[in-house]
């Protein structure tokens, strides 16, 4: 069955993470994207490793982090410093929807690849510019990656322990959250100008800035400090309003109690075997309950370590009280519901090796999503993808000569 977007090309032209996730988004869906990559050396994030993929002859491969965003391309290999590598990718962006590029701002523009250039030739053109700090401003020009981000937005701030505590301060989010945010704000903007040029028949330009994404993921924090002039404060795994709402250690490991409201505490004290709890009139409200955490916490925890995560998950499910345990990598994939939701997929590349990624969580019951290419091997396609464009095997021959693909 043809993907969603089976009628739209997609030219790739970014690295590491942001944008390629972006680009994946539009593949699983069912886009053609066409991943340029340096001939030789392609995407940054082949080669952070370990781990890597196993080639065929024993020997390392492409990164696990390369081939987490970058399922469904074809790659191809340009060197678009070269002004026949760009004459090449102009005759690509003439016949694509969409440009997906994350260029110091200013360094596709002096290759003749800019949005202005490009949608000269292709007025349908959708131009995607993914950098650090946008497209103007005073820090424009400075380069950066997602942990630079998580501090300078502010998130930062408010995650990690207090500093009373020890191993207290600001600490950033486990994986490049930031990164994985604006690729998915570049999804959501591509669609937008997608649907606009509907109505207009043309396509616009996309500038989307790392920091900005940042600012705007910080959400209610952001809003109560313009409410209140506060800004929030770091308190580890609790909620500053709502408890018990915590990570708590039981039998066998740790669980997450998410209690949001008068009525889960009460169900929470009548499954846990503690109704006086419930009937205490300093825990009877929420304003109460956050008013006395300090007594009402420690109660809690010692409850919790008389159970296995499987079974506080179990009862508390039938209570209908939020609880989840803390998994490994290895349950997570182990799980009864991550199984039946069809989380892991497993690809295989031209080389015949088998490569498992993550499924998209997007769920369609017309054009579900599809996986019909692994990650792809560095220039995989490259023969492929120039004889579209009507270059001869001879052509080829010789661009490869002369290093440009």
């Amino acid at each position: 069955m043809a993907g969603a977007l089976s009628r739209l090309r997609v030219l790739d032209l970014s690295r590491v993470l942001a944008g390629p996730w972006a680009a994946q988004n539009l593949a699983d869906l069912g886009a053609d994207v066409i991943k340029v990559e340096r001939p030789g050396r392609g995407d940054d994030t082949r080669a952070w490793g370990p781990p890597f993929i196993e080639n065929p002859d024993g020997s390392a491969g492409d990164s696990g982090y390369f081939a987490s965003v970058n399922r469904g391309k074809r790659s191809v290999t340009i060197d678009i410093a070269s002004p026949r590598g760009q004459a090449l990718v102009r005759q690509l962006a003439a016949g694509a929807d969409v440009l997906i590029e994350n260029y110091k701002v200013g360094t596709l523009e002096r290759y003749g690849l800019g949005y202005a250039a490009l949608s000269a030739l292709n007025e349908r053109l959708v131009y995607c510019s993914v950098t650090g700090f946008g497209q103007h401003g005073p820090y424009a020009q400075l380069p950066g990656y997602d942990f630079v981000f998580q501090g300078m937005g502010g998130i930062m701030s408010y995650t990690g322990a207090p500093d009373s505590q020890a191993g207290g301060g600001p600490a950033k989010v486990g994986m490049a959250i930031v990164d994985a945010v604006t690729g998915m704000y570049a999804t959501i903007a591509i669609m937008a100008a997608l649907e606009h040029r509907h109505a207009s028949g043309r396509g616009q330009y996309i500038d989307l800035g790392l920091l900005d994404c940042a600012v705007a993921l910080n959400s209610y924090h952001a809003v109560n400090y313009f409410l209140t002039g506060s800004a929030p404060a770091r308190v580890g795994n609790a909620h500053p309003h709502m408890v018990p709402y915590n990570l708590f250690d039981c039998a066998d490991g740790q669980v997450i109690l998410a209690i949001g409201n008068d009525t889960q505490f009460a169900s929470f004290c009548r499954a846990a075997g503690r109704p006086a709890l419930a009937d205490d009139p300093h825990f009877a409200t929420v304003a109460g309950r956050q008013l006395h955490r300090d007594r009402l916490v420690p109660a809690v925890a010692e409850v919790m370590r008389e159970r296995t995560m499987r079974a506080w998950f179990d009862l508390l499910g039938e209570a209908n009280v939020p609880c989840g345990p803390v998994y490994s990598m290895p349950q997570v994939f182990d799980d009864e519901q991550v199984r039946e939701r069809a989380m892991r997929q497993e690809l295989r590349r031209a080389d015949g090796k088998a490569v498992s990624v993550t499924a998209n969580p997007i769920r369609l019951s017309e054009t579900p999503v599809g996986y019909a290419l692994a990650p792809p091997l560095l220039g995989e396609h490259t023969d492929e993808l120039l004889g579209e464009l009507g270059l001869t095997a001879q052509d080829i021959a010789a661009l490869r000569g002369d290093g440009i693909v």
